[in-house]
C-alpha cells in the first residue's frame, strides 16, 4: 500500500474529494486545497507513488469535478473564476475548462479547422508512408507473414500502454475556456478525439444535455431535461447515468436505457450498519477532536442496545437524535422524512376572529397577495364566511376538514357581510404559501413601527435567512429607499442561518472618507457600497448557527450594539449526509470557529448590550418591546445622549 498524499492540502469535510486515475495508472489528478483557503479548491497532478502535488490551476476561485481525457492529453474541470457570483455567502455560475498536458496537445487544439484538416492528412500520408517502408523492409517467409498480420494490432497494445507526456512547465499557461458562456454546470465530458464537450446546463430551470463543436465554436442542444454523471466507454459512446439512463449515439441520437431491478432487504441488519457507519463519521468528521467529554464509542455501545426493538425509521431517527445529541453540540440529529403523503390544508389568505361564538369565520384580516386579495373581490375585515363548497360553516365546524387537498383547486366560498350575501371562487394556497404572506405582513408592520417611532429618521430591515436572497433585500433597502435616513434597525430574529456574517460585516462597516461632487450639488458619498449610517441589531433567543456568528461579529467588530435576547452558542458548519435508506439524514458538525484564546462559538451563549424580553402579554398587543428598545438606543446614539 502506498500513500499518495499526506493530508495537508484537504479538510475531510464531506466524504472525500474529487479525484481520477491517469489511463497509465501513474498519476492522479486531484482537488485540493493549496493555500489555506477551504473550501475554495484548486486542481492538481500527483504521482501514484507520492510526492507534491503540481498544480494546475492556483486561484482564488472554486473549481473542482477534475478527470482525465484525450488519452490522458488533457485534464478537463470546472471553476468559477469567470462565471456571475452572488452578490453575498454561496453560489456561482461556472465554466468548463481544459488544462493541456504538453505543447504540442495545447497547439494542435488550438488549430483553425483548415490548418487542423490539413495536418491530419499529412499525418495520414506519413504513416501510410511508413507502413509502406515497414512492408519493404519484412522478409517474406511464413513467420514473417503472420507477424506482418497481427502487427497493427501489437501497435494498438503498444500506444494503449505508452506512458503519459506531462510538461509541468507552462501547464497554467495552456488553460483553455471551453464553455461559451458561464451558468450553472452539472457534468461535462470531452469526446475522445478532443472535438466535441458534452454537458449538462440548467438555463430555465431543469439542466440540459449541451453539445458544443470545439473546433467550430458551435453549441446546440440534444436533449430537454435530466442530469446525472456523463461516461464515455473505450469506444467512444457517451453515457448519462442518472435517475434516468441514456445513451448518445454517432450522429448525437439519444436513446433511453430501461432496466428492472428488486432489492430484497433485512431492514434490522441495515439499521444496525447504518449505526456503525454514523459512528465512524462522527469519529472522522467532527470538528470537536475532544468529543465535548462525551465517551463516543461507549455511547454508541449503550444505544445499539435499543436496536432490537426497533421496527420503524421514524423510531430509528428519534434513538439516533438522543445518541448525537450526547455531544452536546449543534447541526446534527437524525431526521425522517416518510415518503406516504398525508392529508394537507389549504388556505384562504385570511385570519379570522377565533373568539366569535357565532356560526361561520368572521374576516380579521385579507392578506396581501393572498386568493382574495384581488380587484374584483367583495371581501372586506368583517365578513363571515358561511360555507365552502357549499358545507355550512358553524361555529363548530373545523375549517381544515372543509379545505383539505383543496390547494389550487377551483374553490366555492360563501360569505356575508358589507355587500350582503354572495359566492366567490378562489384558488386556495398551501400553508407554506400563506406563512410567507404573513412574513411580508410581519415585515412591513415592524417597518411602520420604526418609522413611526423614530418619526421617520430610521430605517429598518429583517434578515430572513444568511443567504444571497436575503442580502438582496437588505443591500436594496438600506442604499435605496433608506440611503437618506439617520440610521437603520437591523433585524435578525428568527433567523435559521446560512453564512453571511463576512457579507454583513463589511456593508454595515462603512465611514464615508469623499463625495461626488457635479457642478457644486452632492451627488453621492463614498463608499457607495456599504452603508455609511450608524446601526443597531436585533437578535433572540431563535436565532441559530449564522444567526448567531453574524451577531457576535457585528459587535466583536464594534460596528453597533445588540439589542434583544441572548442567543444560545450554535456557530458550526455541517454536513447533512443522507444515508442509504434515502428517508433518513443525520448531520455532523464538521466546521469550528475557533477564537484567538482557542474556545469556539460555538456552546458560546451570546449577550445582547440590551437586555430585553419580548413578553406574551405584550406580543398578543402587537407590542414588540425589542423593536422599541433597539429605536430608542439608536436615537440616542445619534443625537449623541
Amino acid at each position: 500500500m502506498t500513500q499518495v498524499t499526506d493530508g495537508s492540502k484537504w479538510y475531510d469535510q464531506d466524504g472525500g474529494f474529487d479525484y481520477e486515475w491517469s489511463p497509465d495508472g501513474k498519476w492522479f489528478v486531484l482537488s485540493f486545497i493549496a493555500n489555506k483557503r477551504d473550501p475554495y479548491t484548486d486542481q492538481g497532478i500527483v504521482s501514484a507513488e507520492g510526492g507534491e502535488i503540481h498544480p494546475i490551476t492556483q486561484s482564488g476561485y472554486m473549481s473542482g469535478r477534475p478527470r482525465w481525457v484525450m488519452d490522458g492529453k488533457a485534464i478537463l474541470f470546472e471553476s468559477e473564476r469567470y462565471g456571475m457570483r452572488s452578490h453575498a455567502s454561496w453560489g456561482s455560475q461556472m465554466d468548463v475548462f481544459l488544462a493541456f498536458l504538453t505543447q504540442d496537445a495545447y497547439d494542435r487544439f488550438r488549430l483553425s479547422p483548415e490548418d487542423y484538416a490539413l495536418l491530419k492528412e499529412l499525418e495520414k500520408k506519413n504513416k501510410d508512408r511508413d507502413k509502406d517502408k515497414d512492408k519493404n523492409e519484412k522478409v517474406k517467409d511464413k513467420s514473417e507473414k503472420d507477424k506482418d498480420k497481427s502487427g497493427d494490432k501489437s501497435e494498438e497494445k503498444s500506444d494503449s500502454a505508452k506512458l503519459l507526456e506531462i510538461e509541468f512547465d507552462g501547464l497554467e499557461d495552456r488553460i483553455v475556456r471551453l464553455t461559451p458562456n458561464s451558468s450553472k454546470l452539472g457534468d461535462a465530458i470531452v469526446s475522445k478525439d478532443g472535438e466535441s464537450l458534452y454537458y449538462f446546463s440548467a438555463f430555465e430551470g431543469s439542466p440540459d444535455l449541451w453539445k458544443m463543436d470545439l473546433r467550430k465554436h458551435e453549441t446546440k442542444l440534444l436533449s430537454k431535461g435530466g442530469s446525472g454523471s456523463l461516461q464515455m466507454d473505450k469506444d467512444g459512446n457517451l453515457y448519462s447515468l442518472g435517475s434516468s439512463m441514456k445513451k448518445i449515439e454517432k450522429g448525437d441520437k439519444t436513446t433511453s436505457i430501461s432496466y428492472n431491478a428488486q432489492m430484497k432487504l433485512d431492514l434490522a441488519a441495515e439499521r444496525e450498519y447504518m449505526l456503525r457507519h454514523i459512528a465512524k463519521q462522527i469519529n472522522k468528521k467532527i470538528f470537536r477532536t475532544d468529543y465535548n467529554g462525551c465517551d463516543w464509542d461507549m455511547m454508541v455501545q449503550n444505544y445499539a442496545r435499543f436496536l432490537p426493538h426497533i421496527d420503524n425509521n421514524y423510531d430509528f431517527a428519534e434513538m439516533l437524535s438522543e445518541l448525537l445529541g450526547e455531544l452536546n453540540v449543534s447541526h446534527t440529529g437524525g431526521r425522517f422524512y416518510p415518503s406516504a403523503k398525508g392529508d394537507a390544508t389549504a388556505q384562504l389568505g385570511l385570519l379570522y376572529d377565533l373568539e366569535s361564538a357565532e356560526d361561520g369565520m368572521k374576516i380579521t384580516d385579507v392578506l396581501e397577495d393572498g386568493p382574495f386579495c384581488r380587484a374584483n373581490s367583495k371581501v372586506k375585515v368583517g365578513d363571515v364566511i358561511t360555507a365552502i363548497n357549499g358545507a355550512p360553516v358553524t361555529k363548530d365546524t373545523d375549517l381544515a376538514q372543509l379545505l383539505n387537498q383543496c390547494r389550487g383547486k377551483k374553490t366555492l366560498v360563501s360569505l356575508k357581510g358589507s355587500a350582503g350575501t354572495w359566492d366567490e371562487v378562489v384558488l386556495p394556497i398551501s400553508t407554506s404559501e400563506q406563512n410567507k404572506l404573513l412574513y411580508k405582513r410581519w415585515i412591513k408592520g415592524r417597518a411602520a413601527e420604526v418609522e413611526r417611532l423614530s418619526n421617520g429618521r430610521l430605517g429598518y430591515v429583517h434578515i430572513e435567512g444568511m443567504n444571497d436572497a436575503s442580502f438582496r433585500d437588505v443591500y436594496s433597502d438600506i442604499l435605496g429607499k433608506y440611503n437618506l435616513k439617520e440610521g437603520i434597525v437591523i433585524d435578525t430574529r428568527f433567523n435559521g442561518g446560512g453564512r453571511l456574517h463576512e457579507d454583513i460585516e463589511i456593508l454595515f462597516s462603512g465611514q464615508k472618507y469623499f463625495t461626488q461632487v457635479i457642478r457644486g450639488r452632492e451627488v453621492c458619498d463614498m463608499p457607495s457600497r456599504r452603508y455609511n449610517h450608524p446601526s443597531i441589531m436585533l437578535q433572540a433567543e431563535g436565532n441559530y448557527s449564522n444567526a448567531h456568528g453574524t451577531p457576535w461579529v457585528y459587535s466583536h467588530q464594534k460596528i453597533g450594539k445588540l439589542v434583544g435576547a441572548p442567543v444560545p452558542g450554535t456557530m458550526s458548519s455541517v454536513n447533512w449526509e443522507t444515508l442509504q435508506d434515502a428517508s433518513l439524514v443525520f448531520g455532523v458538525p464538521v466546521i469550528g470557529y475557533q477564537l484567538p484564546d482557542g474556545s469556539y462559538l460555538e456552546n458560546t451563549q451570546l449577550e445582547p448590550d440590551i437586555p430585553v424580553l419580548n413578553k406574551p402579554e405584550s406580543v398578543v398587543t402587537g407590542t414588540d418591546l425589542q423593536l422599541e428598545a433597539a429605536v430608542r438606543e439608536l436615537l440616542k446614539q445619534i443625537d449623541g445622549k
